[in-house]
């Protein structure tokens, strides 16, 4: 299974929470900062339909621009997502 994808810019503040979060709970991400690489800012808009970050993507789940508290919302509205993750809340 591949890594989920987290696209980040460089101090964001709402990015070193989550990644944070994400180093606490042990899940590896494919870190994605989007303003070293133009392309995957398009990436980012493509699959968000926005250019906030941070933005997880995981399969077809996508929680765009979220801070914690909205991350573990949406785990736990999307509770097969949180299992696939590993993450429960």
């Amino acid at each position: 299974m591949s890594k989920p994808n987290l696209y980040v810019k460089q101090g964001c503040p709402w990015c070193i929470d989550a990644l944070n979060y994400f180093a606490e709970a042990g899940l590896e991400l494919n870190v994605i900062d989007v303003r070293s690489d133009p392309v995957r800012m398009s990436e980012l808009e493509e699959i968000s339909g926005q250019s906030k970050t941070p933005t997880l993507k995981n399969g077809d789940f996508v929680v765009a621009d979220f801070d914690i508290d909205e991350f573990k919302q949406a785990l736990r509205e999307n509770p097969e997502e949180a299992k696939k993750l590993g993450l429960s809340h």
